[in-house]
C-alpha cells in the first residue's frame, strides 16, 4: 500500500510539474484569440502585452504577470519586447508606483548585467521611467555605482551609454543621492569631451544638476579636466551646448556666494576646473561672447557673476 501512495504522489508531483510549465510556456509563446488557456485580458495574449500593438496603459494585474513573464523567461526577444512595454508603462506616474509595489524594480535593474546589449539598454530605459518616482529612486540609488562603470567603461555614444547617462541625470534631480556622484565627477568630464553633440548634451545636464547643489560645488572644481573643456565657451559651439556650459559656469558661481566661499577657498590644484573657469583664457572667451550673435547667449554671458 506505501508503495502505491508513493507512486500517486510522484504522478501527482509530474502533473504539477506540467502544468507549471505549460503555464509558462503560453505566456513566452502567448496564444490565438479566442482559443482557450490562460489569461491576462479577454483578447490579449502575453505577446499581446508585449509587441507594441496596444497603446492603452497596462493595469495592476496584467504588469504583475508581465514581471512574471521577465522574471522566467530566457528568450533574448521576449525579454526585451517585455522591458520596452514596462518602460513604456512605466512613463505613467500611477504605473511607476504600481510596479515598485509589485517587486518590479529588483527585476529589471537584474537585467542591466546582461551581456546583450540591447537587453541592457531597454532594462536602462525601463529603470529611468521608473527613477522620476522619488520614492522608485530609494531602491534604484543601488544600481547607481554599475551604472556609472557601464557608462564612463561602455563603448563611446553608445545607445547604453546614453541610457545609462538619462538614468544617471534622472536621480540627480534632487540633492537626495547626489553624494553617490562624488568619485565619478572626473570622469563624467571626460566623457563630456570625448562624446558628440548627443552625449555632450547629456553629460551637461547631469553635471547642471550637481552644479545647483552647494555641496557638490567643491567636488566640481576640485575636479581634474583637461584643458580642452575652455573649448565649450567657443563661439561656433552648438547653442544647446554653450548655453549649457555657461549656466553650469553660472551655477558655481552661484554655489559659491551662497556658501560664502568667496573669501575663504579650498586649495585647488593645478588642472583642476577651478583654474580653467578662473583662469585668463576662460575670461578671454566670456568677454567674446558678449558680442555673439544669439542674443540667449549673450544675456547668459552678462549675467554670471565676476568671480
Amino acid at each position: 500500500m506505501g508503495g502505491a501512495r508513493d507512486a500517486g504522489w510522484v504522478a501527482a508531483g509530474l502533473l504539477l510539474g506540467a502544468g507549471a510549465c505549460y503555464c509558462i510556456y503560453r505566456l513566452t509563446r502567448g496564444q490565438r484569440r479566442g482559443g482557450p488557456g490562460l489569461r491576462l485580458r479577454p483578447s490579449r495574449s502575453a505577446e499581446d502585452l508585449t509587441n507594441g500593438s496596444y497603446d492603452d496603459v497596462l493595469n495592476a494585474e496584467q504588469l504583475q504577470k508581465l514581471l512574471y513573464l521577465l522574471e522566467l523567461t530566457e528568450d533574448p526577444a521576449i525579454i526585451e519586447r517585455a522591458l520596452v512595454t514596462l518602460g513604456n508603462n512605466a512613463a505613467f506616474s500611477a504605473n511607476q508606483v504600481i510596479i515598485r509595489e509589485l517587486g518590479g524594480i529588483p527585476i529589471v535593474g537584474s537585467k542591466i548585467k546582461d551581456p546583450n546589449h540591447s537587453i541592457k539598454e531597454k532594462a536602462l530605459n525601463a529603470l529611468s521611467n521608473l527613477s522620476v518616482n522619488v520614492e522608485n529612486q530609494i531602491k534604484i540609488k543601488v544600481y547607481v555605482s554599475q551604472v556609472c562603470e557601464d557608462v564612463f567603461s561602455g563603448p563611446l555614444n553608445s545607445p547604453v551609454q546614453l541610457a545609462g547617462l538619462r538614468l544617471l541625470t534622472n536621480m540627480t534631480v534632487t540633492n537626495d543621492h547626489q553624494h553617490m556622484f562624488t568619485n565619478y565627477i572626473t570622469d563624467l568630464f571626460q566623457v563630456l569631451l570625448a562624446g558628440n553633440g548627443t552625449t555632450k548634451v547629456q553629460v551637461l545636464k547631469l553635471l547642471l544638476n550637481l552644479s545647483e547643489n552647494p555641496a557638490m560645488t567643491e567636488g566640481l572644481l576640485g575636479a581634474q579636466v583637461d584643458s580642452s573643456f575652455l573649448s565649450l565657451y567657443d563661439g561656433h559651439v552648438a547653442k544647446e551646448i554653450l548655453l549649457r556650459a555657461l549656466t553650469l559656469f553660472q551655477n558655481i558661481n552661484n554655489c559659491l556666494k551662497k556658501e560664502g566661499h568667496l573669501t575663504v577657498q579650498p586649495t585647488f590644484t593645478q588642472g583642476s576646473l577651478f583654474f580653467l573657469l578662473y583662469g585668463e583664457e576662460c575670461a578671454q572667451k566670456m568677454r567674446a561672447l558678449v558680442n555673439h550673435h544669439d542674443a540667449d547667449v549673450k544675456e547668459k554671458v552678462t549675467i554670471i557673476p565676476k568671480f
